[in-house]
């Protein structure tokens, strides 16, 4: 087996929605990024990336490349557990954490846990997605960004 750990940023601007775990949210805000700027899946992502020690998101997907402009994170998510499988791993267990102030992501949760899923071939009851807030402080509870951390657990199959 071979754990994976990783933390993602995203500066939240005004704008009409978020998209957090493959789910848009509508709110105030937007999410600042070369792709949808999902930092869950960013987190998760990475964190596969990790434990098959294959490098960071930049070196597979770098910010400069146009056709990453915009692309859904759950497209990059897709491509990692692809990766993944060439080295004949799966998913052991993905366990997540978001942070921002506000919107309050309980009733999203349960949809991005099922899209994590769907996109890391694996079954619901081995994703965990968390929520907390910043509790005003800092650049998350000032609802200036967002932070998701994520640890993955691999198995070979």
């Amino acid at each position: 087996m071979r754990i994976g750990q990783s933390v993602d940023i995203h500066r939240l601007d005004k704008g009409n929605h978020i998209t957090l775990g493959g789910v848009s949210i509508n709110c105030d805000f937007s999410l600042v990024a070369h792709s949808d700027g999902d930092a869950l899946v960013h987190a998760i992502s990475e964190s596969i990336l990790g434990a098959l020690a294959l490098g960071d998101l930049g070196h597979h997907f770098p910010d400069t490349d146009p056709k990453y402009k915009d692309i859904s994170s759950i497209l990059i998510l897709k491509e990692v557990v692809k990766l993944m499988e060439e080295r004949n791993y799966e998913i052991g267990n993905i366990d997540s954490l978001i942070i921002i102030e506000k919107p309050k992501m309980a009733p999203y949760i349960e949809m991005m846990r099922e899209n994590i899923a769907g996109a890391c071939n694996c079954r619901l009851d081995q994703v965990s997605v968390k929520a907390t807030r910043g509790e005003k402080l800092g650049f998350v509870g000032e609802s200036k960004g967002v932070v998701a951390t994520a640890v993955v657990l691999l198995n070979e199959k």
